[in-house]
């Protein structure tokens, strides 16, 4: 059996390392994903799904020493249910609304962000979406 998830979102928050009892780093980060779409009624809406990832081991010190809030990244990883449910972690918001939290354990972090957003100055463990000009003399074939 395999089960694999792949999210593209922005980081809500600064990532937050931390260390196991057995000294491996962890990093915890909150994703966001976007996506907007016309009702049935001609309005439009907007749905924001959030997915807290842990990610383990050198790419966890890598995040949260180069990601800041607001950096783009692609997650690869497995989801993990509430072990209660099957399902997302869902609880009551201050005000009264339901939610659901949805957990990912991160294989790969992909940092898409360039180095001026994202605060870093290279992409470790990632990699960004900047282009490199490249002239006609340059191309290796």
């Amino acid at each position: 059996m395999y089960q694999q998830i792949v999210v593209v979102g922005n980081l809500g928050r600064d990532p937050e390392m931390r260390y196991t009892a057995s000294g491996t780093p962890v990093t915890s980060m909150n994703v966001a994903t976007n996506r907007k779409y016309t009702g049935s009624d001609g309005q439009v809406v907007k749905e924001t799904t959030w997915f807290r990832v842990s990610v383990f081991g050198k790419q966890a010190e890598a995040c949260a020493q180069y990601l800041k809030k607001g950096s783009s990244v692609l997650v690869e990883g497995r989801l993990n249910p509430d072990p209660n449910t099957g399902g997302p972690k869902v609880f009551t918001r201050q005000d009264g609304t339901v939610s659901a939290s949805f957990e990912i354990a991160a294989n790969t972090v992909r940092f898409l962000s360039s180095r001026e957003t994202s605060g870093g100055t290279g992409p470790i463990g990632g990699s960004t979406t900047e282009e490199v000009p490249v002239s006609g003399d340059e191309i290796p074939f």
